[in-house]
C-alpha cells in the first residue's frame, strides 16, 4: 500500500470512527463492537502509514536554490566582505538589522512583475508573513517606523526569492545581499553620485576584471514611453520588459511588449531606436536635440540630472567606467529617478570567459518610505552589491589558482617533540592566548611530531614553537619558520617580542 492511498484511507476511517460515536452519543442504533471494529482498522492504518513513512528514501541535500559554504569557500567570502564593509565605513556608514521576515502587506505591491517571486509563510498566529525580498523595502518600514529623517546605512544579510536558480553564475533562491543607502534631503546628484562611486572602489578592489556601471533614469524612460506612444497604464509593465533586456535580443523583448502586454507595433519600434543608444555627455547632447523628448517635462528633469551626475562622475575619477545606457531600466516599481547597474565585461579565468551578469544595482526611490507614512516622505538613494556573483567568480579563480586559501588565522603552533609535555604545552598555549596570539596545539596527548609539524604545513600555519624536556630545563624554545623549516633557540622571555617581530614583518 503506498503513502498517499494510506492517508487517503485513513482520513475516511477517522471520519468514520467520528459519526460513529456520534451516533452512539445520540442514543442512535450503533454497538460498541462495531465502534470497536472501526478503531482497530484505524489503528491498524496508522500503524501502516508509520512504517510506510519510516522506511521510505529520505534524499540528504541542501533544498534548491541553496548551498553550504565549506571552510575555504567561507574564508574567500570574509575577505570579500571585509572589502565590502571597509568601503562602507570609509564613507561613514553605520549598520543596521531588520527582522528576516516581514508582514506580507509590507512587501506586496513594491517589486512590480517580482512580486510574484516572494516567499510566503504560513500563518503560524494570526499574522500573515512573508520572507524579505531584499533589503531596501524593509529600510523603507524601518525609516518611516521610527520616524527617522536622515541616515547612511549599511545592511549586510540574507534575502530569499522564489526564482529559478542558475547556481554557476551566482543565482540562488537564498542570498545574501549587501546594502548602502543614504536617506535624507540633500541637494541633487550628490548622495547619488557616492552610490557609484562606491560600486566602483568595490569592484576594484576585488580585481574581478573589467567592468562597467549603467546609469539611467527612470524620468527619461518614462518620458521616452509617452514620446513612443506607450499608454501611462502600461508604463511600469513595458518598463519590465525593457529591463530584460541584458538577458534577451531586442526582437524577443519586442514580441512579449507587442504579444504578451499589448503595446502598439510602431511603439514597440520607436522604443528599439530610443534603448539603443549609450554613451556619456555625448548621448546628452544627442538628447537635447530631440525635439519630442525636450518638449516633455520628466526628459527635461531627467537630462538634467544625469548631466549633473556625469560631471560629478569625473570629479570623482569613475568617469571611465560609467556609461549613460537607454536601455537599462530595472523593473522595481520603487525606483523614481537615477538607477544603476554594474555588470562585468566577460571575466577571463585562464582564457575561459565566465558570464555572470549583473553584480550591483541600486537608485533613487523618493517615495518608499511615503508609501508606509504618508507624513513622513524620505528620499532615499542606495546600490545593492550581487555578492554572491562575485563569490562565483572568486571561487573559480581559487580553483584554478595555485595558491591555497587558509581557512584558518592561527599565527602560531605549539609542538610537544617527544611524551608527556601536554600540561607544558597547556601552559605555553594559555600564554600566547593572554597575549593575544591566535594559538592552536594538538587535542592528543602524546601527539607525534611529524603530524603536528604536517599539520603546521597543511593549515598553513606560520610559526611552530617546539617544547621538549632540555628546552623546557634551560627556559628556551625553538622558534620555527614552518615555510623555510628553518629554526632558531629562544629565550622564554623573549619568545612574545621575537613571535610578534615575525608576524609584524610577514
Amino acid at each position: 500500500m503506498d503513502g498517499s492511498a494510506t492517508v487517503e484511507q485513513l482520513n475516511a476511517q477517522k471520519e468514520l470512527v467520528r459519526k460513529l460515536k456520534q451516533a452512539a452519543k445520540e442514543n442512535k442504533n450503533v454497538s460498541k463492537e462495531e465502534i470497536d471494529r472501526e478503531v482497530k482498522k484505524l489503528l491498524e492504518l496508522k500503524a501502516q502509514l508509520e512504517e510506510t513513512v519510516t522506511t521510505k528514501h529520505f534524499v540528504l541535500k541542501a533544498p534548491k536554490g541553496t548551498r553550504d559554504y565549506g571552510p575555504e569557500k567561507m574564508a574567500i567570502r570574509e575577505k570579500v566582505f571585509d572589502v565590502v564593509v571597509g568601503t562602507f565605513k570609509r564613507h561613514g556608514a553605520e549598520t543596521i538589522d531588520t527582522p528576516v521576515f516581514e508582514l506580507k502587506d509590507t512587501l506586496t505591491g513594491k517589486y512590480g512583475e517580482d512580486s510574484k517571486l516572494i516567499y510566503d509563510l504560513k500563518d503560524q498566529g494570526g499574522e500573515l508573513l512573508a520572507l524579505r525580498y531584499d533589503l531596501t523595502v524593509p529600510f523603507a518600514r524601518y525609516l518611516a517606523m521610527n520616524k527617522i529623517k536622515n541616515i547612511k546605512r549599511y545592511h549586510i544579510a540574507k534575502v530569499y526569492r522564489r526564482d529559478q536558480p542558475q547556481m554557476t553564475k551566482g543565482r540562488y533562491r537564498e542570498f545574501f545581499q549587501c546594502d548602502f543607502d543614504i536617506a535624507g534631503t540633500y541637494d541633487a546628484m550628490i548622495p547619488d553620485v557616492e552610490c557609484v562611486r562606491i560600486v566602483y572602489e568595490i569592484l576594484s578592489k576585488l580585481d574581478v576584471g573589467n567592468f562597467a556601471v549603467k546609469v539611467n533614469h527612470r524620468q527619461i524612460l518614462d518620458g521616452m514611453f509617452r514620446v513612443c506612444g506607450v499608454p501611462s497604464d502600461k508604463f511600469r509593465s513595458i518598463c519590465s520588459s525593457v529591463d530584460k533586456l541584458d538577458k534577451l535580443p531586442w526582437e524577443e523583448v519586442k514580441q512579449e511588449m507587442v504579444n504578451e502586454k499589448g503595446l502598439d507595433d510602431a511603439a514597440a519600434d520607436r522604443i528599439g531606436e530610443y534603448v539603443k543608444l549609450s554613451g556619456g555627455m555625448d548621448l546628452i547632447e544627442t538628447l537635447k536635440q530631440d525635439s519630442q523628448m525636450m518638449a516633455d517635462k520628466d526628459c527635461v528633469s531627467g537630462i538634467s540630472d544625469m548631466e549633473t551626475l556625469l560631471e560629478y562622475c569625473d570629479l570623482y575619477g569613475v568617469q571611465d567606467k560609467v556609461v549613460f545606457d537607454l536601455s537599462l531600466a530595472r523593473g522595481l516599481d520603487y525606483y523614481t529617478g537615477v538607477i544603476y547597474e554594474a555588470v562585468l565585461k566577460g571575466v577571463q579565468i585562464d582564457g575561459e570567459e565566465v558570464s555572470v551578469g549583473s553584480v550591483a544595482g541600486g537608485g533613487r526611490y523618493d517615495g518608499l518610505v511615503g508609501m508606509f507614512d504618508s507624513k513622513n516622505k524620505v528620499p532615499c538613494v542606495g546600490v545593492s552589491i550581487g555578492i554572491e556573483r562575485l563569490f562565483s567568480i572568486l571561487e573559480q579563480k581559487n580553483a584554478k589558482s595555485s595558491t591555497k586559501i587558509r581557512s584558518r588565522d592561527t599565527e602560531v603552533y605549539v609542538v610537544s617533540a617527544h611524551k608527556g609535555l601536554v600540561q607544558e604545552r597547556m601552559k605555553l598555549v594559555t600564554m600566547l592566548w593572554d597575549s593575544n596570539i591566535k594559538t592552536e596545539h594538538s587535542y592528543k596527548k602524546n601527539p607525534k611530531i611529524l603530524v603536528q609539524l604536517q599539520e603546521c604545513e597543511s593549515a598553513g600555519i606560520p610559526l611552530a614553537v617546539v617544547i621538549g624536556g632540555n628546552e623546557i630545563e634551560r627556559g628556551v624554545v625553538k622558534l620555527r619558520d614552518v615555510e623555510l623549516r628553518e629554526e632558531v633557540e629562544v629565550s622564554r622571555d623573549n619568545l612574545l617580542a621575537e613571535i610578534r617581530k615575525r608576524l609584524n614583518s610577514s
